[in-house]
């Protein structure tokens, strides 16, 4: 059985980062989102995410092979948040060990952008001023598109 990506619970950053130790990996590079207080200048007081959990599954196993196939890591793992956040709560943690820093920090780097890219997990911002918005976060070029 394959562990879940996404997780209902708070996430153990220091569990996940002990299961990435392997003799032959020299770098392990880590990334942390975390619920910040602020969007675009709006005070922001929570966050809930949801997901379509069979989808969002079945692509995060996709995307941990496409990085095994096309990055040389020797492990990886990830996880996203769903429910409620609070300011400063870990959203999404992602890990990959690798023998040199190189290919660790590029396979980083693109798995957290595939995720924001691919996986059909969404974001509903909850402002100080009382009001609620959806966000989808778009990378790339057309950035400016919400």
């Amino acid at each position: 059985m394959t562990e879940s990506f996404l997780s209902p619970i708070p996430i153990d950053a220091v569990a996940s980062r002990r299961s990435l130790e392997r003799s032959e990996a020299g770098a392990v590079v880590v990334f942390e989102g975390t619920v910040r207080d602020h969007h675009a200048g709006r005070p922001v007081l929570r966050l809930e995410y949801s997901a379509h959990v069979a989808v969002a599954e079945s692509a995060w196993q996709e995307l941990q092979a496409r990085t095994l196939a096309e990055f040389e890591v020797v492990a990886l793992r990830g996880y996203h948040r769903v429910g409620t956040l609070a300011i400063g709560e870990c959203a999404v943690w992602i890990g990959v060990a690798a023998a040199h820093r190189a290919p660790a920090f590029a396979a980083s780097q693109w798995l957290i952008d595939a995720i924001k890219r691919e996986l059909p997990i969404w974001k509903r911002e909850h402002y100080a001023d009382g009001t609620v918005e959806w966000r989808h976060e778009v990378i790339g070029p057309r950035k400016d598109v919400i």
